[in-house]
Order: C-alpha cells, then structure tokens, then sequence
C-alpha cells in the first residue's frame, strides 16, 4: 500500500483529471476539476448529462485517463496514467459527494451538474523526481507495486 499512498498524496494536490470513453466504436475525451477520494480509490466530479462524454457514458462505462502536473523539465515530470469506470452518483450518493466537492470547489455550488464517480481499477504514477522514468504501480485488489 506504500505506492498508493504516495499516488494518493500527490493526487490530493493536484486538480484536474483527463479521461477518454468509448462507445460503439467512437472514442472521446474530457476534463474536469476532481474531488478526490483516497480510500475509495475514486475521482469525483461534476458533468451535465448533454455532454457528449456524459452521453457516450450513459449511467456507466469504462474509461481511460490521466491526470499530471505541466513541469518544464523531464526531472520534474509526474503524472499518472489510469483505467476504471465512470458510473453517474444518484440519491444520497450524490448529494454526499456535492456537498464535499463544494466544499473543495466553492464555484461549484453555481452549478446543477450531476455527480459522477470514476473509480480507478488500475493506475500507474511516473515521478521523475525520485529517478528517471521511475514507476508506482497499483491495481485494486492487488496492493502496491514498484517498476
């Protein structure tokens, strides 16, 4: 759990998730601010419904995606590379995780956006500043793993 720790630490600090969803051959991608939650192992953030990556999603799907820092050296690059599934947040679920979101994201009280959770099942986190193309590994159910 060593590395899922150090991914979840640099994560909380970071605050932009990027994924990609396919469906029926079609591949898109999107961004959004992300809430994120280190014992679910999960981003949360805030979509309308009409998006086309909400669309292509419909109430859950796989999904790919990253999210990293923009340093102007290689020795400074982190980042980490993921897959899971977005599932779009109903009920208590929803209103639990806005309330948490908002509170992280004032702005976001603004906004009427649904509540979606993209729950992580792999990740892979690159930190150069511990050594070149240095690599922490995790997989649910699997624990910690170094390359």
């Amino acid at each position: 759990m060593e590395s899922l720790s150090a991914i979840s630490r640099w994560l909380a600090k970071q605050h932009v998730v990027s994924w990609s969803v396919a469906r029926d051959g079609e591949l898109w991608a999107a961004c959004a601010f992300y809430l994120y939650d280190s014992e679910k192992v999960a981003f949360y953030i805030l979509s309308d419904e009409s998006t086309r990556h909400a669309q292509m999603s419909g109430s859950r799907a796989a999904i790919a995606g990253t999210v990293n820092g923009q340093p102007k050296t290689v020795a400074l690059i982190r980042g980490v590379q993921f897959r899971g599934e977005i599932r779009l947040l109903e009920g208590d679920e929803a209103a639990a995780v806005r309330e948490r979101y908002n509170r992280r994201f004032p702005v976001a009280r603004m906004l009427a956006a649904p509540a979606w959770e993209l729950r992580i099942d792999e990740m892979k986190f690159t930190d150069n500043t511990l050594g070149f193309g240095k690599k922490l590994l995790w997989a649910r159910g699997s624990g910690a793993e170094q390359a």
